[in-house]
Formats: C-alpha cells, structure tokens, sequence
C-alpha cells in the first residue's frame, strides 16, 4: 500500500501511513488540527413537537427551520424565546457576520460596540420609554436608577455622538455599526430564532451634514444589503414599509419570501413596486407604476433600514460644526440586519423537511470526510482519506478548519452520510467501493448541486480548493 500511495503522490515525507485496522489519528500536529465528529459538541435530537423543538409548551407549533435547528444541534432551547447557541451555529454566525462585516467597512462603516444597558432618561427624551410598552424589558438598579435592556441603539449612539462637542462637518458622515445582543419582550415568541426574546442584529447608525447626504448615505447601505443576500444566494425583496416605534420619513424591509413569514406583501411582477401590506390600501390591486396586478405573499424580515432626519439628534443634541462654523443638527439613518435571524430564515427557505442546507458560504463547516466502516473490504482505504484530508488542508488552507472528519467507524458510511445530509455539509467525501479501484476513487457528494461524483484524489482538490469561505 505504502509504493501504492508514493506512486499516486498521497504519500509524503511528513505523512505516516496508519495500519488498517482502523483510524490511528496519532497525537502529533496533524491531530490536533483534525476536527473529528466525535468530539464536536453537536448533539443530535430525534424528538418533535413543542417543548423539544424549543417553545417550552408541549404542542406549540414549530416551523421548520426551529425543528431542524434544535434536531441538528445547533440551538437548544433555555427558557421562552431564548436559545444556547451550540458551536456549529456559532461557526455560521461568525461566517455571516465576517460577509456583514465586508460590505459595511466597504461603504465606511467602523465597528464598535455599545453597552445593551440603557438609562432610561435616553429613552425618555426621545419619548419611547412610554411608547414602546410592554415590550422594553426594564430593570433598576439598586440606586433605583431605572434602565431597559436594548432592543436598538439609536438614543445611545446619538447621546454618544452628541458627547463629541467639536464634532466637525469635515468628519461626517458617520457610519457606525455593532453587533450584539438584542432584547425584546415578545408577547408570544414562537418558530425559533424567528421571532425570539434575545438575539444577534447589526446595527447601524449614520451622521450626515445634509439631507441630500443622508439619502445618499441611505442608498449606499441598501445597495449593500442586497449584496449580502445576493452572496448568500437568498432570494430576497426590498419593500416599502412603516417606520412604527423606530421613527423617521421612509423606510424599508427586506424580506425573504417564505409561507411561514408573519409579514403580507404586495409584490409587482416587474419589479416597479413592493410593500407591506401595512402600507397600502386593501382596496389597492395594481402596481401604482405600470398597472400590471399585484402579486401577494408573505415574507420573513430579514432587514430594516430608515431614514431618521433629525428626530434623534433634535432631541440629544447631536450637532456638528458647519463650514460656516455654525452648529447644526445631524441628519441620521438606521439601518438593522438580523443576523440570528437571517440564519434561522436561510435554513427555513432553503431546506427539505428532514435536511438543512445552508448558504454555501456560511455553512458550519464545509466538507465532512466519510471514511470506511471498521473491519469493510474497503478498510484498506482509510489512509487514503487521510492523506486526502490532510493534503486538501494544505492545498486549500481556507478550509483547514472547515474539514471535518467522521471517526465514527463502528457505524455504517449509509448510516454517518445520513447524519452529514441532516446538517447540511455543503461537500460529503465517502471512501467506498471504488476506493480500491486502480487509481482510487472517493464519492464526492456536491449537496447544494444536487449531484455525486466519482473523483481522484486530484479532482478532489481541483475541486475544493475553489471553495471560498469569509
């Protein structure tokens, strides 16, 4: 086997072949960079129904992106509304942030990261303490001082701004964005991160000199929102909606078109025209632009955007030095995506019932390594995928952590490729029948195309290393 693997090139220097009694992982370097799937912590759920598929009432109704969340190990339920986030949602989290990340630096956005406490005299100039009800989650502290845990940012970024007595229009705009933790009350949180008490946004909050300048502002960071969805690959609208607790003169939603949503669109074939159904008349049939008849849906936010004016600043005092050294107020925008949410959602739109299938660029992990069941005629195969795992991570090094290793050889290959199809590797390698083969070959399972192929270990990594991850 040892000439076998030197003649086809799977065999180096650095490489130790491993007897074929099974994977005989070692303890050196190439160990401790495995990922092995019997060391993740991802643990895999059967059950069905309301208090396991994470509501905490028996018969609640999930929807499908909750149930293949909690199933899969990725989420675990820790009271009504609120979810662990387990490692292999984490991973996805991160990568979709890192996507996030690139497009609001690349139209100015600097990242910072403000407290989730605020006080609540913020909240009671800006007059919400009172108008957001019940759904601010509010707490004092021991000096009886009262503070709410924040569903947003716009007092506390203004407030903050407003500190800057020397701000100068020669500094604007602004573009300042997080990510964090959000709180909200919900009446009823139901289908997962969906609609949940606690979850992951990136805000945004921008400071400009003019209006003119802050509907520019606006466009910039819309046109980067539809690259993100694009990147992703979700089919997403952009629509017309109500500016509700938030504030402002215009606003709009970027849903993703799905029977679960809780949102009613109004749609135009053509493209000229989409709202909220909040926003317009029932009695309203026909796109206002071309006349052609409205296509109805329902849809999952995903991402909010609105123009403030100067509806925060007036109020916190945000102003700038003009270049006619006037103080005058900044015109704002904010701008959210949901990020917990546009997980949840992907996976809601883009899945079978009994199999999540991610946005190929933020899968948890992109290709799952299926190496022969202990004591197989094709056990003879097992250092074969291991110096194809360890060949492709040098190969590609963008996915040296996103190989991971099925070690689970007492089970069957047809019993471990069920569970990678269940989570959604977007690449599935199997050493099977035709790993014996003269040249060997490994069946690569492409999820997303839809297809299998029978490749050398040369394919393999023609094919791999083109995989890009943030």
């Amino acid at each position: 086997m040892a000439a076998l693997l030197r003649r086809r090139g799977l065999l180096t220097a650095s490489s130790r072949l491993r007897p074929a009694g099974g994977l005989r992982l070692g303890h050196g370097a190439a160990r401790r960079r495995r990922l092995l799937v019997s060391r993740l912590f991802q643990p895999l759920s059967l059950q069905e129904g309301g208090e396991e598929a994470g509501e905490g009432r028996p018969g609640e109704p999930a929807c499908r992106s909750q149930r293949l969340m909690v199933q899969g190990g990725l989420i675990h339920p820790a009271g009504p509304g609120c979810y662990h986030y387990l490692p292999s949602a984490v991973r996805a989290m991160e990568k979709l942030v890192r996507v996030i990340d690139g497009e609001m630096q690349a139209v100015g956005g600097q990242k910072l990261n403000m407290p989730s406490l605020s006080p609540a005299e913020l909240w009671r100039a800006s007059a919400r303490w009172d108008h957001m009800g019940r759904e601010l989650f509010r707490l004092a502290d021991r000096h009886g001082k009262d503070y709410c845990l924040g569903p947003t940012h716009e007092e506390m970024v203004t407030d903050l701004v407003a500190a800057q007595s020397n701000l100068s229009y020669k500094q604007l705009p602004l573009r300042l964005y997080q990510v964090t933790r959000k709180f909200r009350d919900e009446p009823k949180p139901r289908f997962g991160l969906l609609r949940s008490r606690e979850f992951y946004m990136k805000d945004m909050y921008t400071f400009d000199a003019s209006e003119e300048a802050a509907h520019c502002t606006y466009g910039l960071v819309c046109d980067a929102y539809c690259r993100v969805f694009k990147a992703l690959g979700l089919r997403f609208v952009q629509v017309q909606a109500g500016t509700g607790s938030i504030g402002g003169t215009m606003s709009h939603e970027f849903q993703l078109p799905a029977d679960i949503g809780e949102d009613r669109l109004a749609v135009c074939p053509a493209r000229h025209f989409a709202a909220n159904m909040e926003m317009i008349s029932t009695e309203q049939t026909a796109c206002p632009t071309c006349g052609e008849p409205l296509t109805l849906t329902r849809g999952i936010e995903v991402g909010h955007t609105f123009y403030l004016g100067t509806k925060y600043s007036s109020v916190l005092n945000a102003y700038f030095y003009s270049a006619e050294n006037k103080l005058q107020l900044a015109e704002m925008g904010c701008y959210g995506l949901g990020v917990t949410r546009i997980l949840a959602a992907a996976i809601e739109v883009l899945s079978t019932e009994d199999s999540i299938r991610w946005p190929s660029l933020i899968a948890p992990y992109q290709v799952c390594f299926i190496p022969p069941k202990k004591g197989s005629k094709e056990e003879k195969g097992a250092p074969l995928m291991e110096c194809l795992y360890e060949d492709l991570a040098e190969a590609a090094p963008q996915l040296a952590g996103d190989l991971v290793l099925d070690d689970r050889t007492q089970l069957t290959i047809g019993k471990r490729l069920k569970d990678a199809n269940k989570l959604g590797y977007p690449y599935v390698i199997i050493a099977g029948k035709r790993v014996c083969d003269d040249p060997p070959a490994f069946e690569v399972w492409s999820q997303n195309a839809g297809e299998v192929m029978f490749l050398t270990r040369e394919g393999v990594i023609e094919l791999l290393s083109k995989v890009q991850v943030p």
